[in-house]
């Protein structure tokens, strides 16, 4: 079974500009991603989807290959993460290569291990899903949650208001960091987040979406403690 790591990124980040090649603790924070996928021995392919020259740069003198660049149509602010796959998988195939299974893998994300992506994959493969999504529990039950309306509280579930948090169903969100999938699920589904679908749960110590440059410095801070440096 041949398999691919996509890491996507662009170059036209607004919030934090240059976002996907900025210095985090000691390098590019993309070369994270590239030596996750690459020492983790599971993919047959570490590619890095970009329109920039500077970003393929840095990706390729960290090991991710640039055998190709983005369209256009794929380099927007609108375009989605599925699209970007979609391109890719096609451009590959135009080259006579073809892949069985495939990982997208963001390029700011430093909590992704060789190990993290080792399991994953194993995973996927024992199992009947089309995809696996590392998923982290919400520290506080959503269903107590309040909304603001006309400037008072309410409770957005009032059914919910007596309950117990500990008797309350916990609910997991998405954490940002990669996706496997089986390809021919994919490009028959065109979307990741559709079909059979295996969690792979981490600790929120291991989570942080990276937004604002206030996100960074947490990152950096969570960073350190977990690996040093």
């Amino acid at each position: 079974m041949r398999s691919v790591a996509i890491i996507t990124a662009r170059g036209g980040s607004k919030r934090i500009p240059r976002k996907n090649i900025k210095d985090f603790c000691g390098k590019p924070i993309l070369a994270y991603s590239i030596e996750a996928a690459l020492q983790s021995g599971m993919f047959d392919r570490v590619m890095v989807s970009t329109e920039d020259e500077e970003i393929a740069e840095i990706a390729r003198r960290y090991g991710g290959e640039v055998p190709f660049f983005r369209s256009g149509n794929t380099s927007g602010d609108y375009a989605t993460t599925n699209d970007v796959l979609l391109e890719v998988l096609e451009e590959y195939g135009k080259r006579g290569e073809h892949f069985e299974l495939g990982c997208c893998i963001y390029p700011t994300a430093p909590f992704v291990t060789a190990g993290k992506l080792e399991d994953a994959v194993k995973l996927l493969l024992d199992s009947d899903a089309d995809t696996l999504i590392p998923v982290v529990r919400f520290s506080y039950p959503p269903q107590r949650a309040m909304l603001v309306r006309e400037g008072k509280l309410v409770f957005g579930h009032p059914e919910f208001l007596d309950s117990r948090s500990q008797d309350l169903e916990p609910h997991y969100h998405d954490v940002g960091q990669f996706y496997v999938f089986r390809t021919e699920n994919f490009r028959r589904n065109r979307k990741l987040m559709v079909g059979n679908i295996l969690p792979l749960v981490v600790s929120e110590t291991e989570v942080q979406d990276i937004d604002t440059l206030t996100d960074w410095e947490i990152a950096e801070i969570k960073y350190r403690r977990m690996f040093g440096g």
